[in-house]
């Protein structure tokens, strides 16, 4: 889920032929790397950018882990399935929001009615603050800083994921680091050209701040340099990229607190005039929820008052 805002990053393919890529694709598969695929589901719009990006990770030798299967669109889950040659082992959601883990039950089955083996569901359970659209129970729940591997013939790791547990969009919300290929899988908890509703209950923005700060952590002890988010194209320089947008966060949290203190006895729409003044009116509502989690986050600090 994103919010277009124009203090984020332009969207850019990074000047690399490692990572570079053509434009969004969504009838087939694109090669990022050549054991990393990109398949965009054919769902755009104001919240989802120009869709939502599946990722493959693997090859032939070691079989295919799926990253966010997407919606529930029978084109897209067929796509998937062909650009993993029917060879999917796993399938792991960073989160259970709708554009993001509808799809994995019925890629699953596609696989079991194929004639495969079944792919068991990763990612972390949905929290009962969930919004019932996005309830979520996968078939194993994953543990902060656990590793999921592919394995060759000869049963090594031949790529190997890290689970980074990042809170804050959603309470179940995880991202992957593909260390090997200093690669970061940021869900949304990362975006290019826009920035994610954080919307309470289940979103909370303390939780938002200290995992982007466990992100740049990792980034810096693994060297990983680029993010491949789930809306966007590809960024590099990733811990440049995180620290632009917590400053920005924390930018827009200083003008809520200002927006308070100007409007003590105002309500959220008194509030997001002043602290979204350089955002679309159109744009208001949803930059409320947002709002209200910079509103709880402060008055968390101040003991209720900004």
């Amino acid at each position: 889920m994103v919010s277009p805002n124009p203090g984020a990053s332009t969207p850019h393919e990074p000047q690399s032929s490692l990572l570079a890529a053509p434009l969004w694709q969504h009838e087939q598969a694109v090669a990022l790397l050549p054991h990393v695929l990109r398949l965009t589901a054919p769902n755009p719009g104001l919240m989802t950018g120009p869709g939502t990006n599946s990722y493959l990770v693997g090859e032939t030798a070691t079989g295919w882990l799926v990253i966010d299967p997407g919606p529930d669109e029978p084109a897209h889950i067929e796509r998937l399935w062909q650009a993993a040659g029917g060879d999917i082992r796993l399938i792991v959601c960073t989160h259970s929001h709708a554009d993001h883990a509808p799809a994995a039950r019925p890629l699953q089955a596609l696989c079991a009615q194929r004639g495969g083996t079944t792919p068991p569901l990763l990612g972390l359970p949905s929290a009962p603050t969930a919004n019932p659209a996005s309830h979520f129970v996968p078939d194993r729940a994953l543990a902060d800083g656990e590793q999921i591997a592919l394995q060759g013939p000869d049963r090594q790791p031949r790529h190997t994921l890290q689970v980074v547990h990042t809170p804050g969009h959603a309470a179940n919300h995880l991202c992957l680091l593909l260390a090997q290929d200093s690669l970061l899988f940021s869900g949304d908890h990362i975006l290019n050209g826009s920035t994610t509703v954080i919307n309470p209950p289940d979103g909370n923005m303390t939780a938002y701040l200290d995992a982007l700060d466990a992100l740049d952590a990792a980034c810096s002890a693994q060297g990983l340099g680029y993010i491949l988010p789930a809306h966007g194209h590809v960024m590099d320089e990733a811990r440049t990229v995180i620290a632009k947008l917590k400053a920005h966060r924390l930018a827009r949290e200083a003008k809520v607190r200002v927006a308070m203190q100007a409007r003590p006895q105002g309500t959220l729409d008194d509030w997001v005039a002043l602290a979204y003044d350089d955002v679309p009116q159109g744009i208001w509502p949803l930059a409320k929820r947002s709002l209200l989690a910079h509103v709880e986050r402060l008055q968390s600090q101040t003991g209720g008052t900004p």
